[in-house]
């Protein structure tokens, strides 16, 4: 069965990761660009984890007040059943888990990323192969331009501007369509003057 890709925004959002070994420092390190506040439980954690900045750290075995007002758990230790535990704990309370390695006690998978600023791809093969999950991670990563994130921070800035200038909707999806043609023609960023050219000839303000 196929997974629906959701993408939510963990700003903030408190989550909890069962296991301090290098399953875990995978998950962290995956997880910390998307700014959520991680609390780590587990009687001895690597000392790279420790270097990580702004984690909570719990050094005792799991318990079960531990899952109190998380948005979502990883249970990434070694020990299957204890993981499992977590899974069962998990599921009555409605809190999203991932087992690592064990896809039939998760309510959600962790994808394979590609993260380029503001792009984020997230690839899923339903847990069937990593090795593809890995290729098509490759392959999708090679295809991204060299400056693609600063064409993306570029159209982000564009939006208001654009709203003021353009009223009509389908006016406006033609503006950005044309906008970032360009920034792909050209490599990069437009300069304030292309980008005023692009948008005299949508304005509705003249």
């Amino acid at each position: 069965m196929a997974y629906f890709p959701f993408f939510m925004d963990l700003k903030g959002r408190t989550g909890l990761i069962v296991g301090g070994g290098r399953i875990a420092l995978h998950k962290i390190e995956k997880l910390v660009p998307f700014e959520p506040v991680l609390e780590v439980c587990a009687p001895s954690v690597l000392p790279e984890i420790e270097a990580i900045d702004g984690l909570v750290l719990h050094r005792t075995a799991f318990r079960e007040e531990y899952l109190h007002g998380k948005a979502f758990v990883i249970a990434a230790t070694d020990d299957r059943m204890l993981n499992r535990e977590v899974s069962a704990l998990c599921r009555e309370k409605n809190i999203p888990v991932n087992v690592v390695d064990d896809r039939d006690y998760c309510t959600f998978l962790f994808p394979s990323l590609v993260q380029k600023g503001s792009l984020t791809v997230g690839i899923c093969t339903a847990g069937a192969s990593p090795t593809a999950a890995r290729w098509t991670k490759e392959r999708i990563a090679d295809m991204i331009p060299e400056r693609f994130d600063a064409v993306l921070d570029y159209l982000e800035q564009q939006r208001s501007t654009v709203k003021v200038c353009v009223r009509e909707e389908a006016r406006r999806s033609a503006v950005f369509k044309e906008l970032f043609a360009a920034c792909m023609e050209k490599g990069g960023p437009l300069e304030p003057e292309e980008t005023l050219e692009i948008l005299h000839r949508y304005s509705t303000l003249q």
